[in-house]
């Protein structure tokens, strides 16, 4: 006698459309559309998530530089180049973290990075 495969497709179909459940339309209650649809979503779910480290990249580079602009007066470029010319190796994040939770130690930043070489490059702006 043969082993159908009848219990093991239940089985994978089930989980299939469970990930295709809030579908529109027969996405969510044909195999074949929801199989598709579910391959794609996963595809977009993939790139998504490496695009998401750059746009939060983005946003920190952003409020450094809201930040920079209001306690010195001079731009991100010039402060990023004054940190790294004084020997600071912060990252984007934690410099967006100080510039919004914890302004005292980030304005001693600001005037380190305007010591070290960022004043220069802006008197010249």
């Amino acid at each position: 006698m043969r082993i159908k495969s009848g219990v093991t497709k239940n089985r994978k179909d089930k989980k299939l459309f469970k990930r295709a459940k809030g579908y529109y339309g027969d996405k969510s209650r044909r195999l074949r559309m929801a199989k598709q649809q579910v391959a794609k979503s996963l595809v977009h779910a993939y790139v998504g998530r490496k695009k998401r480290k750059g746009e939060f990249r983005s946003l920190w580079i952003m409020r450094v530089n809201a930040a920079v602009r209001e306690e010195g007066g001079i731009s991100y470029s010039v402060f990023m180049s004054g940190l790294k010319k004084a020997g600071i190796t912060l990252n984007r994040k934690m410099l967006a973290e100080m510039a919004v939770r914890d302004a005292a130690s980030f304005r001693q930043l600001v005037a380190l990075s305007k010591s070290a070489g960022g004043a220069k490059a802006a008197a010249k702006a």
